[in-house]
This record gives C-alpha cells, structure tokens and sequence, in this order.
C-alpha cells in the first residue's frame, strides 16, 4: 500500500516539472474562461443588449431576455472538447507520441471554436455594428499559442530522447 502512494506521489511531481504542462493547463483555463465570458457584446448598458456567449446568444430588451442556443453552442462543444484534449494530454506525458497526436488534434478544434466564433461574430456584427468585443474572444488566441508553444515543447523532449538514445 506505502509503495502505491509513492508512485503516486512521484508521477504527480514529476508532470508537474515540465513546462509543456502548464502550457496545457493554460488552454484548459482559456478553454473554459471561454464558456462562461463573453464573447461579443453590443451596447452593453442599454436597453437592448445584445451578448454572445460561447454557449448562447442573449437578446436583453425591456419586454424580457431571448437566449439562442443553436447554432452558437458548437463554440462550447468545441471548447469543452479542446480543454478535455488538453487534460488527456497531460495525463499522458510519458507516451510524447501520443501527446504530438492529441496536441495537432487540439490544434484542429481550437481551429474550429476560432471559425465559429469569427463566423458568429461577423453575422452579428452586420446586424449590430456598433459591437465591441469581449475577453472571450481573446481566450481563444490565447490558447491556441499555449498549444503551439506545447506542441514545441513536447517535440523538443521527444528529441532529446532520440538523441540520447542515438549516443547509447
């Protein structure tokens, strides 16, 4: 049973070390900051106020409050897949094949929470020109250079490894 919790201990500390994993935390931050800021707002402090949500978009008027899920909660699938990615990612640090893998996977669908929010936000704002943007938009860029820096990362330990191995 001591030997269990050791081993425990030792794999938690020692995927803690490598700074690809805080890279990966970072996106799964940014991932699920994403869901609950938003993402576009449209004169905030008025009486009709127009948010975009990754989950949602909200249409605040005196008469009463219109939330519209569909199409606009594939922003959030995504973003919950990507952050789950992220998560798998670092529990697999000792397999860096697998981690390649799952970081050009993250790659695609933060590619794809990018499209869908470029693509909800430019139909809003034809609508709605007076927009502005929110933190939420930001996020995504941030997690998508978190994964790059990552995905360098865990390439530049896969080849410390072959070159060690090169030298034996």
């Amino acid at each position: 049973m001591q030997v269990i919790k050791l081993s425990i201990r030792f794999t938690t500390k020692t995927m803690w070390q490598r700074i690809q994993t805080l890279f990966l935390v970072m996106i799964i931050a940014s991932m699920l900051g994403l869901l609950i800021l938003p993402i576009w707002v449209n004169a905030p402090d008025t009486p009709n106020e127009h948010q975009l949500y990754a989950l949602h978009y909200t249409e605040k008027s005196p008469e009463g409050n219109k939330s519209y899920y569909l199409p606009y909660c594939l922003t959030a699938i995504l973003a919950v897949a990507a952050a789950t990615v992220s998560f798998i990612s670092i529990r697999s640090y000792h397999d860096r094949q697998k981690q390649m893998r799952l970081g050009l996977l993250n790659s695609l669908l933060m590619l794809g929470v990018m499209i869908c929010i470029v693509f909800f936000v430019t139909d809003l704002t034809e609508t709605h020109p007076d927009a502005q943007y929110g933190f939420g938009f930001w996020l995504v860029a941030i997690g998508v250079a978190c994964n790059f820096l990552a995905n360098r990362f865990i390439r530049r330990d896969e080849q410390l490894v072959k070159d060690a191995d090169r030298i034996r």
